[in-house]
């Protein structure tokens, strides 16, 4: 139950306040572009079982790879696409922590 609440309070919870705290005047749109992350998740339709409670995503879906994790942390560069950048970051190292619990 505690991994639950972890994993979704971090998906949900503490997008809504990275958001409020540094994006201040759009808050609402960083949100949304928070919660539009998540469809990186998508990956997992690809693995046999879709879902497996104690498989860590990462590296193991191709949408989490540090090779994907690469070209996020590139789009931090270019101004258009950062807070997208930031949000799946933000998302692989939710997965990441998600993997120690």
């Amino acid at each position: 139950m505690t991994k639950f609440i972890i994993h979704y309070s971090l998906h949900f919870l503490f997008p809504l306040l990275i958001s409020y705290v540094f994006f201040n005047t759009k808050w609402k749109i960083t949100y949304l572009i928070f919660l539009a992350s998540m469809l990186v998740d998508a990956d997992h339709l690809l693995a046999n079982p879709i879902f497996a409670e104690n498989r860590c995503s990462i590296n193991f879906h191709p949408l989490h790879t540090y090779y994907a994790m690469g070209i996020y942390f590139v789009g931090l560069f270019v101004k258009k696409t950062r807070i997208l950048a930031i949000a799946l970051l933000f998302h692989m190292l939710t997965d990441f922590i998600d993997c120690f619990l």
